[in-house]
């Protein structure tokens, strides 16, 4: 059956009876129970809960990261849940940044070619063109003098950075972030969070997943999810 936009056509992340069923050697385990979601243009909404209430598999399955067993997710009126797995890459790497708590930098290159690495494999802009944005990033995020260097000369707090960086080098209209100051310092964690405001302020979108309730009580919105339902 080929798929209609819900009627909220404003929200740009749209989440409709999202379920997600894991097998596993003791039985199926549901992780989400028809969970229900917007998220609106310009918004920094924040997902809170417990460890193992379904954080992280929400926003797995909103990012096409992990398989929905039933349910839609649209963004920005793309129907995700309809997409093969190849659609799904290129759709992600054109219109999602993804944030994640552990970096995920590649110890082999330095930054800059760190946050190239995204525009490399969507091909949406030339390597000058790329090239010129990645710097003008490292700036944003106050790291423009150390873009040749390799992530293990920089600090955890600058390999966050540099992690948002990468995920904006192709504009995306979304980014989507799992704990991202999670590993980090109170301090350095500020420093993360003001970017994300100053993005907001730039009229990105944010769904994150988050313990840290000060940065909660900060955003936009923060929902509560426990045992795989919004509350």
């Amino acid at each position: 059956m080929k798929s209609t936009l819900p009627q909220k056509k404003e929200a740009l992340i749209q989440v409709r009876d999202l379920t997600k069923i894991y097998s596993t050697a003791a039985g199926d385990f549901t992780a989400l129970h028809g969970v229900n979601l917007d998220v609106f243009p310009g918004e920094l909404l924040t997902i809170i809960g417990k460890s193992g209430a379904g954080k992280t598999t929400l926003i797995n399955l909103v990012s096409g990261v992990d398989h929905i067993t039933s349910g839609q997710v649209f963004i920005n009126g793309q129907p995700i849940h309809e997409m093969d797995e190849s659609r799904l890459a290129t759709w992600r790497g054109r219109t999602l940044g993804m944030i994640y708590q552990s970096f995920y930098l590649m110890p082999g290159l330095n930054l800059i070619n760190n946050i190239l690495m995204p525009s490399d494999l969507s091909g949406l802009y030339k390597r000058d063109k790329a090239k010129a944005r990645a710097l003008e990033l490292l700036r944003m995020v106050e790291l423009e003098e150390h873009a040749y260097k390799y992530p293990s000369q920089i600090s955890g707090g600058q390999q966050q950075r540099v992690a948002i960086a990468r995920a904006l080098v192709n504009d995306p209209p979304v980014i989507i972030a799992d704990e991202p100051t999670g590993r980090l310092d109170s301090a350095t964690a500020e420093v993360i969070f003001k970017i994300f405001e100053g993005l907001v302020a730039q009229g990105k979108t944010i769904l994150m997943v988050s313990h840290d309730m000060n940065f909660a009580n900060r955003s936009s919105r923060t929902l509560e999810i426990a045992d795989g339902r919004i509350l």
